[in-house]
């Protein structure tokens, strides 16, 4: 039994430190595979994006760890997508021609600034509520729903994984803003998840919010995650790693209530294909 984590950033992007570092901790810790998913590079991309000009690099890099440590680990070369109409998407040419092992889709962006930005829902809370107020006119149901919207368009953009489905509940000022036990909330996820059952798409579960103190269940939420077993949508489990310590982090305690939701099975990439794993709160089955 052991961990794998195909959710993970390195100095590419918002990442501490250089790819090898993270084979190396992975070694460290025995898991039998690891995948890089940079933020991906676009025209007006914020600073946790990568640069269009080091994609090449970052691709040549993750290559030769593959060659070098190939015999120890599988490596996989990824990018978590952003998707915004017109700008960025998973069939953007120079995604396409990057020839990926697989993509993690997630909206970092929900709107555009007068002057050109982005507006972004997991920066600083006083960004999302510029964006808020500047292009949503305030209504946070209006912000929110168009969130969920733009997910749904992602999912048909033929992404692998989709990552941290809710992670825009870290901006309600623990229920002042919006709740995600409102009946308009509830219904736009499972407008989400019907969508995500449809494309088959796989269903990330995130451990970030939890040790980094932003969110006191997973990305996404327990309730969720039970209506997610209900419709028998596939899930995985991802640290979205920043630091090579990460790479593992809050996993114990996250299978452990996995198990008691119902679930039997995660997905990995194992041998260049997606399949799926018995785990325990030791880690998967990968033998």
């Amino acid at each position: 039994m052991a961990w794998t984590n195909y959710h993970g950033h390195c100095y590419y992007c918002d990442g501490k430190l250089e790819p090898e570092a993270y084979v190396e901790k992975a070694l460290e810790l025995d898991m039998p595979a690891i995948g890089f998913s940079s933020h991906c590079p676009f025209e007006g991309g914020h600073g946790w994006n990568m640069k269009m000009e080091e994609l090449p690099d970052y691709l040549k890099e993750v290559e030769g760890l593959k060659q070098q440590y190939g015999d120890q680990i599988q490596i996989y070369t990824g990018l978590e997508m952003d998707y915004i109409p017109g700008v960025i998407s998973n069939q953007s040419e120079h995604i396409k021609q990057a020839n990926l092992d697989y993509t993690i889709g997630s909206i970092h962006y929900t709107g555009v600034f007068d002057d050109g930005r982005f507006c972004e829902i997991d920066g600083a809370h006083q960004k999302f509520l510029e964006g808020l107020h500047h292009i949503f006119d305030g209504d946070v149901k209006a912000m929110v729903s168009k969130y969920f919207e733009l997910t749904r368009e992602m999912l048909k953009d033929g992404i692998d994984v989709l990552g941290h489905l809710d992670k825009i509940k870290i901006q309600a000022e623990q229920g002042v803003l919006f709740s995600e036990f409102e009946d308009w909330y509830r219904i736009e996820v499972s407008k989400t998840l019907e969508s995500i059952a449809e494309e088959k798409v796989i269903l990330e579960v995130n451990t970030r919010g939890i040790y980094k103190k932003k969110s006191v269940e997973t990305y996404p939420s327990k309730w969720i995650l039970t209506l997610a077993k209900e419709l028998d949508i596939d899930i995985m489990l991802n640290a979205d790693a920043h630091h090579p310590e990460e790479l593992n982090a809050v996993f114990t305690e996250t299978a452990s209530k996995l198990k008691k939701i119902g679930f039997k099975e995660l997905k990995v990439l194992k041998n260049g294909e997606w399949v799926s794993l018995s785990f325990s709160e030791r880690g998967v089955n990968w033998e």
